[in-house]
């Protein structure tokens, strides 16, 4: 488990479990189970989950689905004060998104071995990017009820 600041687990557990209420709906439209919230000041202000199968494209990530709808949300693509919660550590092209949407924090659940981008394969928050303040990261919250979504999903597709 990667863990960069102390958790306040009661309230990451409920933010992930909104999470894992996106990530259910994907598996349900049959897109590999990835949902995301994010969460300011107590509210969500936009929830997505994988879309890349139904919208034909490699941006339909859950985390890219929150990130704009929260941002629509506020009226603005700064998301300062905001934290992502996504049930999967996010990949490069997400984690790069937390950047560019100025989260303060990412919250995930299971880590991702293979494409991980906040620790598991590469760490981008830990690179030197100019004026970049990256994000504060937790990874592990809820991450047994994440990672059993992903291996269900990939278990019955074999």
């Amino acid at each position: 488990m990667i863990t960069r600041e102390s958790p306040r687990l009661g309230e990451h557990e409920k933010w992930m479990a909104a999470a894992l209420e996106e990530a259910r709906l994907a598996a349900l439209l049959g897109e590999v189970p990835v949902g995301a919230v994010v969460v300011r000041d107590g509210e969500i202000l936009g929830r997505g989950h994988n879309l890349r199968e139904t919208e034909k494209t490699p941006l339909g990530h859950g985390e890219l689905m929150a990130i704009a709808a929260a941002c629509r949300a506020v009226g603005d693509w700064r998301l300062s004060g905001c934290t992502l919660y996504v049930t999967l550590e996010p990949c490069c092209m997400c984690a790069g998104a937390c950047l560019n949407a100025r989260l303060d924090r990412v919250v995930y659940g299971a880590p991702d071995r293979l494409a991980g981008c906040l620790g598991s394969r590469i760490d981008l928050f830990r690179m030197d990017l100019e004026g970049a303040a990256p994000p504060r990261v937790l990874g592990g919250v809820l991450e047994e009820d994440c990672a059993a979504l992903l291996r269900e999903f990939f278990q019955r597709r074999r």
